[in-house]
């Protein structure tokens, strides 16, 4: 009697809409999994479509082209003899569900519903799907006529129930239902599941990687068996990027860890695993025992088919490893990296372009593309077939091979060093030996003939010409003079973006790259329609820290010593003049704040969702040894005032890399109005009184005199 079982589960990079990318993806997975001695394959959530349609969902065509799609993998040669297991959305009594399709030898096993639905953060499923609400319970779910004709089935069971086969028993999750408190591998668990699945599609996020992986090794550890987790990889159409980590794990122990970061289109991982283990762990809980006695039964579909084999004693199992985990640094250099090569490939575009300062952000930025590179040019090393397809057709020759990272920056990278007379020399010499190093294609110009002409028409109607805070101008003006600058770079940028492989005699355009950071989007601190007006900005959801760490670690990974003068500069946006040929402008002192600040009111502000009272309240014990009660209010109603004031700026924010779970993305992570009442009349009022009662109940000193603040 065979107990030993090779399970695969993948990673692929689906795109949403692709649904001929889609499918050969599947069927490539497939074919590996069955080449790997596999006898069942999962795959990630809503892989036939892709996970990212969105409102495409209330679309009959993309039900249809689905059921088009797994017609034929019904009829693919490629799908006998393995139990297969994909995700598509299906409509059963005029209500669409998020489903697993499990199917053998052309007849549909089972049609799997999700039962609970991601609705918060960058997930809105409740927008299209409902969850299945009968808990083990299974209805006849009638086959369109395209699938019938195939499987010679007319009804398949529809709802919450396992799959029995010869030798052991599945159960389905789909992603939200491993991170719910009533996780459905719980009571499959108690009713003999051995093997639970989980088909998902988790995002990428700074920090995230461990959750996932705790709770699959919780899941194993307190109930026993092998659990094994699909996920979707790469941008499939929009800010997210999923991250892949498909993982094999049993009785709380990993055996297989996918990529995280990978341009490889379709990972699949396989175990070979002993379902006596499972038995022989769950036997020394009596607890478990006891409940699984009297625990209520699933509905089960049984099948004619093994997972094992009768001569299996020779097969090796797989022994347990060590989960690796990537650093934040290394999260930014890899992730950002990999999204911006699917949206090149897939946006049919020949490069980037980046206006290139010499500050942290953009040198970041740039550090990122050239981290693309490199992934680039070591995928084609190894034999990727597919990105060395895409490669020859984004620089536009069908015989180039990138062997280099710098000579490949050479051909798709363009950077642009954009002077005002408010510039120095320092930061110029710092964006060209950091293009030299990295190997951009580099321009440095002078803007101030456009900024004169534009200042010039302003003059000519209104006969009054406009002056800096330096030579006696007011804030208005001083603001606006900065602005003309910063705009007129973004105008100048997607020129260049247009033209400048037009001027090279290749064809196709940029895709100009901001570099704004989320600390500075979250204080406004950017000019509406400047150079954070872009195509896409792979920084848009990292913190400036996190940022400042990356360069560091770019100087040792890539050897980008440039990076070293840069990382010890203040931050500075170079707008106003310069006193005596030095910078006199810096973003912290602009902002009234540090990007440290910043970061800590992110974070109360969208993760603790904390309101000016409640921040306040919070701040005040985290602040106690450096700012009294007063100092912190006045820099909660500062921080506020200065969000509500810019806050409509992100509806305009350019679509950004997610990687914060504080971004302020008005798209659809962070849902605020753009309207506000600056003052918060009765929120500071609050504030104000919370000071005034702690004034004066202040702890005394032994003298009877109050004890004095740090900064009093």
């Amino acid at each position: 009697m065979g107990r030993k079982v090779t399970l695969a589960t993948c990673s692929l990079n689906q795109w949403a809409m692709d649904f001929e990318g889609n499918s050969k993806r599947i069927l490539k997975s497939i074919e590996i999994a069955k080449e790997k001695k596999a006898a069942y394959r999962l795959g990630s959530e809503l892989e036939i479509c892709g996970y990212g349609c969105y409102d495409h969902f209330y679309e009959g065509d993309t039900l249809l082209h689905s059921y088009e799609v797994l017609a034929m993998l019904l009829q693919s040669p490629v799908t006998q003899d393995i139990i297969c297991d994909v995700g598509m959305p299906i409509m059963h009594k005029n209500v669409l569900y998020n489903c697993r399709v499990i199917f053998l030898n052309k007849k549909i096993l089972l049609i799997r519903p999700k039962m609970h639905l991601c609705n918060d953060g960058n997930y809105r499923e409740e927008r299209w799907f409902t969850r299945w609400m009968k808990l083990r319970q299974v209805e006849e779910y009638f086959l369109p006529r395209m699938i019938s004709s195939i499987t010679g089935q007319k009804t398949v069971p529809f709802g919450d129930a396992v799959i029995s086969t010869r030798d052991t028993c599945i159960g389905s999750e789909t992603c939200e239902e491993l991170w719910a408190p009533s996780s459905s591998h719980i009571a499959q668990s108690l009713d003999g599941v051995e093997i639970f699945t989980n088909a998902s599609g988790s995002h990428f996020s700074l920090r995230k990687a461990y959750v996932r992986v705790d709770l699959v090794k919780s899941a194993t550890a307190k109930c026993g068996g092998i659990y094994l987790f699909a996920n979707q990889k790469g941008c499939d159409g929009d800010r997210l990027y999923y991250d892949g980590c498909a993982m094999i794990a049993i009785n709380g122990s990993f055996v297989v860890q996918g990529s995280q970061f990978s341009l490889d289109e379709v990972e699949v991982l396989t175990a070979t695993l002993d379902l006596e283990d499972v038995r022989s762990y769950r036997g020394n809980f009596a607890s478990r025992a006891r409940a699984a006695a009297q625990s209520e039964p699933y509905p089960r579909v049984r099948t004619d088919f093994s997972l094992s084999k009768d001569d299996d004693i020779f097969l090796p199992s797989y022994e347990p490893v060590e989960w690796r985990y990537h650093s934040p640094e290394e999260e930014i250099s890899l992730g950002p990296a990999c999204w911006l090569w699917d949206y090149l490939r897939r946006s049919g575009q020949g490069g980037f372009f980046l206006p290139l300062s010499g500050g942290i952000d953009s040198s970041s930025t740039a550090c990122i593309v050239a981290s693309m590179c490199h992934l680039v040019c070591q995928a084609v090393t190894n034999g990727d077939a597919q990105v060395l397809t895409d490669v020859r057709r984004v620089v536009g020759n069908p015989d180039y091979v990138p062997q280099d990272p710098q000579e490949l920056a050479g051909r798709i990278f363009v950077t642009c060093y954009m002077a005002s007379e408010n510039s120095s020399e320092v930061t110029r010499n710092r964006a060209r030996l950091l293009a030299e190093q990295i190997g951009s294609c580099h321009h440095s110009i002078q803007i101030d003939t456009a900024v004169s002409a534009v200042i010039g028409i302003f003059t000519a109607v209104t006969a009054v010409v406009p002056k800096f805070k330096v030579h006696g101008g007011s804030p208005r003006e001083n603001l606006a003079l900065q602005n003309v600058q910063a705009r007129l770079r973004m105008v100048l940028a997607y020129l260049f973006a247009q033209l400048s492989l037009w001027a090279q005699g290749r064809p196709g355009g940029l895709l100009v790259l901001g570099s704004s950071n989320v600390d500075e989007s979250l204080r406004g601190y950017m000019t509406k329609y400047d150079c954070s007006s872009a195509d896409i900005n792979p920084i848009g959801g990292i913190s400036k820290t996190d940022l400042r760490a990356f360069i560091r670690f770019c100087v040792d990974k890539f050897g980008f010593t440039a990076l070293e003068e840069i990382y010890g500069a203040p931050p500075t946006a170079e707008l106003e003049p310069l006193a005596e040929g030095q910078i006199a402008q810096t973003d912290e002192e602009d902002m009234g704040m540090t990007y440290e600040e910043l970061s800590i009111y992110g974070r109360l502000r969208k993760m603790m969702k904390c309101g000016p009272y409640s921040m306040f309240c919070k701040l005040i014990h985290t602040w106690k040894n450096t700012c009294s009660p007063a100092q912190v209010a006045a820099k909660v109603k500062h921080f506020f005032r200065s969000y509500s004031i810019n806050r409509h700026k992100m509806t305009t924010l350019t679509p950004s890399f997610h990687a914060e779970n504080y971004s302020p993305d008005d798209n659809r992570f962070d849902l605020r109005q753009f309207l506000y009442n600056v003052a918060w009349t009765w929120q500071f009022r609050a504030i104000d009184k919370q000071v005034e009662t702690l004034e004066k109940t202040k702890p005394t000193s032994n003298t009877g005199e109050p004890a004095s603040s740090s900064q009093d």
